[in-house]
């Protein structure tokens, strides 16, 4: 007996497990494979036949990316089964997580060109080590650098210009590093505190991933926009502070700064 008409016929945008592989790139036995691990929703299944859609291929990606960034496979399963909505928006919204902050181009020197920008023959070993443990650059295997923030790295070499020793232009570099991971923190936990903890409370509802991924891009923007601002105040009284202090101690009289500096020396003198 013949089948009905339409009774085989695949749904429109669904895939056999074949076209699925032909689509991901993957083998017909991974592909289950993955199902077995719990990393792949089942098929929908139609008369006999089990048909695989978007979601099924947002999740192979999902799952290929989290690998690249060196989570295993057992993780990758817990981080799937603990979201709810589809497969695209969470993998939108992992992708915009993962996304760089940064929007500067690295750049290669050799290490001898890197070291004459800042006034020297060749970079002291462990002096690299510490502009490469606050992730400024990247030692290479072929022995050059890469720069991967060449805006600072051009404010080291103006701070070496004007005569501030290298030690001292990074450990500037350290402080500041320190506090803008502190303002870092204040975002990111504003952020979990205001968005994601209330949606993650309401159930991950589908319909809500789209405006938390958009919090999530347009809190970018906003924390380097309040951090500058804030900066360009705080600089400000700093340097107005700084001046004060410059400008009362030169207006002294020289003799009463020569004997301040006189008893100083004489208290100095009898301590010893």
């Amino acid at each position: 007996m013949s089948p009905r008409k339409g009774q085989n016929a695949k749904p429109d945008g669904k895939m056999t497990i074949a076209e699925l592989a032909q689509r991901t790139g993957m083998t017909v036995r991974n592909i289950r494979a993955h199902q077995t691990r719990g990393l792949l929703p089942p098929p929908e299944v139609h008369g006999r036949t089990g048909y695989y859609n978007e979601d099924h291929v947002a999740r192979i990606e999902l799952t290929r990316e989290m690998q690249a960034e060196g989570l295993n496979l057992e993780a990758i399963r817990r981080v799937l089964e603990s979201s709810e909505g589809s497969s695209r928006e969470m993998v939108d919204f992992a992708r915009a997580i993962r996304a760089p902050f940064e929007d500067e181009t690295p750049e290669i020197y050799d290490a001898a060109e890197l070291a004459g920008l800042w006034g020297a023959e060749e970079f002291d070993p462990k002096l690299l080590a510490r502009v490469e443990a606050m992730g400024v650059v990247r030692q290479l295997p072929d022995g050059k650098i890469e720069v991967i923030s060449p805006r600072l790295q051009a404010a080291g070499a103006a701070l070496i210009e004007l005569g501030v020793p290298g030690d001292a232009a990074v450990e500037t570099a350290e402080a500041l590093r320190n506090a803008s991971e502190k303002v870092a923190r204040t975002f990111v936990e504003l952020f979990v505190r205001e968005i994601w903890e209330p949606f993650d409370k309401a159930g991950r509802p589908e319909e809500d991933w789209p405006k938390v991924r958009e919090a999530l891009d347009r809190m970018r923007p906003l924390a380097s926009d309040a951090l500058l601002a804030m900066f360009q105040i705080t600089m400000g009284e700093s340097t107005e502070k700084a001046s004060e202090r410059t400008l009362r101690g030169g207006s002294e009289p020289s003799e009463k700064r020569r004997r301040r500096r006189s008893s100083g020396s004489r208290r100095s003198s009898r301590r010893s």
